[in-house]
């Protein structure tokens, strides 16, 4: 991950993990600071102009039909953020509210929005020196709540953490050496409004998801291995049949992982079909990958765009201000809603797999994977937390996207909700990483009780990699702290790195 991240124009969905997730340093390019200046000089003459513009010279939503006086501009934008900060409920993660300032900062960087180079600027100092305002999670049908809760802070309000320690607005803002601003025409409207939260926690989601989905294929792999799996399903004849580039994929990392495998070479025809959670693999793992794959493009577009209303448009030295509705986060919206359906598909199968692995009536290896059974549980418990998992993955499976409740006395009468859409993708992908962990633990003791066998060289790799944290469970202990190492694992990439070692890049 890079260490400081430069924005300029567009930016990566992995530069933006490193800055939200990782604690990447953000500076601005010259270019940058350029872009925000001249369109901050643009709203500054429509004020002295006293042109009618939406939220400036304007009240919101239904008031839009108020005249705002100049002398007035200051407080209107303080209002805003003030009335604004409604949200409620547990606060989100740090890495979330990180990663909706940092878009703000790229949105607004774009210079369409006539935020001042000042205020950013506070905003990438507080990034940097690891300050976060305290934002509750709830209560959002696109935008605004949670944005403005971040803003207070700006103002030297509101609530933040610094060091662990929580304290008010303005101590938070002196404990870095920084001091308040205060909001100028448009300013408080661009920090509530817009896309802004919606693509940022779609933009974690996206990333995480796209990162467990990869470790399916190695769980299964291993799955595959730990109980005797027919390997004739991967044939690529088989697949060529069906004109989905993913399936092909998932079908060839398996038997890339799989390679060499004296398991799978001698129990290769010891079925004539496996169980769907085997023989279906490439299809119900590549149909995922699609819709994920489908959601990280529409999360990179939306990454690279201007979310804002209105818009401060440079048109020759008068410039223009377009009002609309890009503020609108469907489009990122129906992709977390795909992408919570897409996770849930992903955890049944991986569910299916654990639940063969340690019912010892089908996988022929002892009840629950227990070294001694009845004594001992074993990897009973696994099970069940799995399959909790499951059905919590399958009730955040309803779409947000289609549901809607008018807002702003009907001006906003088709509201996005793509915040809850999104923020169900974000603790999807989380779910689902346990869910993975869990087959890997399972996939690992069953591989034990199978020695001499010897497993392939990756999924032998996978199973060193896991024993190196994780021993064998040779009698019941709280598994709990197991399954969090290797969930940390999935979301570092340690394991698949490790495979990658053996079979070179996977698709």
């Amino acid at each position: 991950m890079a260490d400081t991240v430069v924005l300029d124009t567009d930016l990566t969905l992995d530069r933006f993990v490193a800055i939200a997730r990782h604690g990447a340093r953000v500076e601005f390019a010259p270019s940058y600071a350029d872009r925000v200046r001249k369109s901050r000089s643009l709203v500054e003459r429509f004020l002295l102009e006293n042109r009618l513009i939406y939220g400036v010279t304007t009240g919101f939503g239904d008031n839009y039909t108020e005249v705002i006086a100049a002398d007035d501009a200051v407080e209107l934008q303080r209002n805003i953020v003030r009335s604004h900060a409604v949200s409620v409920g547990a606060c989100l993660e740090e890495e979330v509210v990180r990663a909706i300032w940092l878009m703000e900062l790229v949105g607004l960087g774009k210079g369409f929005s006539g935020v001042r180079l000042e205020t950013l600027d506070l905003i990438r100092h507080l990034l940097n020196t690891g300050v976060c305002p305290r934002v509750p999670g709830e209560g959002s049908v696109g935008y605004l709540a949670p944005e403005a809760h971040m803003a207070l802070v700006l103002m030297g309000e509101g609530q933040a953490t610094v060091d662990g320690e929580l304290l008010g607005g303005l101590d938070a803002l002196r404990r870095t050496g920084a001091e308040p601003v205060v909001f100028g025409a448009k300013e408080g409207l661009a920090l509530t409004n817009g896309t802004h939260s919606v693509t940022a926690i779609g933009a974690l989601a996206a990333y995480d998801a796209d990162r467990v989905a990869r470790h399916c294929d190695l769980a299964a792999a291993m799955s595959f291995e730990a109980l005797k799996g027919n390997t004739r399903a991967l044939d690529p004849r088989l697949h060529a049949l069906k004109r989905h580039a993913e399936q092909n994929g998932v079908a060839r990392n398996l038997s890339r992982l799989l390679h060499n495998s004296v398991i799978c070479a001698r129990d290769r025809g010891n079925r004539l079909q496996d169980p769907l959670g085997l023989r279906a693999v490439p299809q119900m793992h590549g149909a995922a990958r699609r819709v994920l794959k489908n959601a990280v493009q529409v999360v990179c577009e939306e990454l690279c765009s201007v979310g804002d209303n209105p818009v401060i448009y440079p048109e020759g030295e008068d410039g223009e201000v377009l009002t609309g509705g890009n503020f609108d986060g469907t489009y990122v919206g129906l992709q977390a809603d795909s992408v919570v359906n897409a996770l849930a598909v992903l955890a049944k199968i991986s569910e299916r797999r654990t639940d063969r692995m340690v019912n010892g009536h089908f996988s022929g290896l002892p009840a629950f994977l227990a070294a001694q059974p009845g004594l001992h549980n074993g990897y009973m418990m696994l099970q069940y937390t799995a399959a909790a998992l499951c059905m919590e993955l399958r009730a955040l499976a309803w779409p947000a996207s289609a549901d809607t409740v008018p807002t702003s006395a009907n001006q906003e009468d088709a509201v996005s909700n793509a915040y809850l859409a999104a923020t169900k993708a974000y603790r999807a992908a989380g779910k689902l990483h346990y869910v993975v962990a869990i087959e890997l633990l399972c996939a690992a003791q069953a591989l034990d009780f199978l020695v001499p066998d010897r497993p392939g060289p990756a999924t032998g790799a996978m199973h060193r990699t896991i024993r190196a944290a994780v021993p064998t469970a040779e009698a019941d202990r709280a598994f709990h702290a197991d399954i969090g190492s290797v969930r940390e694992m999935i979301r570092a990439g340690t394991l698949l790195a490790e495979c990658e070692k053996v079979t070179g890049p996977l698709e």
